[in-house]
């Protein structure tokens, strides 16, 4: 079983992973659409979720944006190796990292790089000003990488649910 899912089924049933699945879809469905969905009124339907958010199954909801019409449709994947990945130079990386709003997520990795980020710009000048002013100028990076989107072919935030252990 995989790890921090060994008392997944005492928290979710079938229901749950019903109204988990339409709500990674639309987080913005009303609970009545949700309840006539999965079988339940509404009330039964609401505790259920106001159950998952307190145990933090669902962690938050938020608006997914279209990048292409806000001009933010330049996207790169950074291989970034670290001078010394030494603890402390890690968890410094990983601190000053976070703080990039044009990253939207960073990994650490194995392999011959330390981290992959997911970073998204305007266009190739922008992402190269974020590129040698932000990541290269760091003391902590021996190089970094850059793997430019060409299409994305599938962008999803819905986890696989189905892989859940019943």
């Amino acid at each position: 079983m995989p790890r921090g899912v060994e008392n997944l089924t005492n928290v979710i049933d079938e229901i749950d992973a019903k109204i988990l699945a339409l709500l990674q879809v639309d987080a913005s469905m009303s609970v009545a659409d949700i309840a006539a969905k999965v079988g339940l009124s509404s009330s039964p339907c609401w505790r259920r979720i106001k159950r998952l958010e307190e145990e933090k199954i669902i962690a938050c909801q938020v608006t997914i944006l279209d990048r292409d019409k806000l001009g933010l449709a330049f996207e790169v994947y950074v291989a970034v190796k670290l001078e010394r990945p030494t603890r402390e130079n890690l968890r410094e990386f990983e601190v000053v990292v976070k703080e990039f709003p044009e990253v939207l997520s960073c990994a650490t990795v194995t392999g011959a790089v330390d981290y992959v980020l997911r970073v998204v710009t305007t266009d190739m000048h922008t992402y190269d000003d974020f590129l040698r002013d932000k990541i290269l100028s760091m003391d902590l990076v021996q190089t970094a990488l850059s793997r430019i989107v060409i299409r994305s072919v599938k962008d999803s935030s819905a986890l696989p649910l189905y892989l859940i252990e019943k």
